[in-house]
């Protein structure tokens, strides 16, 4: 493979790159009390109907048992508010309180604005191009979690 270093150097650079950045511009003064993972966390369960845990561990490929962990932490600091089912009462649903709202619009503007701006600068083809590298890259990575 001719640019085999250059493009692992490039990927890795870009996935530390991404981390940290997210890490300084997410984490605010504001929102000081979490970690970049809470946030993803509080991503994950969204802002409309109330999930379950299950559904929100599926999505963010972790334990329920791993899940917990942040949640109580998320609950305790006020970002998260755990209801019981009104049917089935050990059912546990999991939605946003104002706090984790505001958390939630946030990771999201940081995200739009991210996009947006690589998409400013790419042109179609380039946009086309883009979008097919990384729905081959996607389609990898889920190919792995089944091994």
């Amino acid at each position: 493979m001719e640019n085999y270093e250059a493009f692992n150097e490039l990927w890795v650079k870009l996935f530390r790159d991404v981390m940290d950045i997210e890490q300084q511009v997410i984490i605010t003064q504001e929102f000081k009390d979490i970690t970049n993972n809470d946030m993803h966390v509080i991503d994950a369960i969204g802002i409309e109907d109330p999930k379950n845990m299950s559904a929100i561990a599926r999505e963010l490929s972790v334990t329920v048992g791993t899940l917990t962990i942040a949640m109580n932490s998320l609950v305790k600091k006020g970002y998260v508010i755990r209801s019981r089912g009104s049917e089935d009462r050990r059912v546990v649903y999991i939605s946003l309180s104002d706090k984790g709202k505001v958390a939630y619009q946030h990771h999201k503007n940081f995200h739009r604005a991210m996009v947006e701006s690589i998409m400013e600068s790419l042109d179609e083809n380039e946009r086309k191009a883009l979008m097919k590298a990384l729905t081959k890259l996607d389609h990898w990575f889920r190919g792995q979690q089944k091994n």
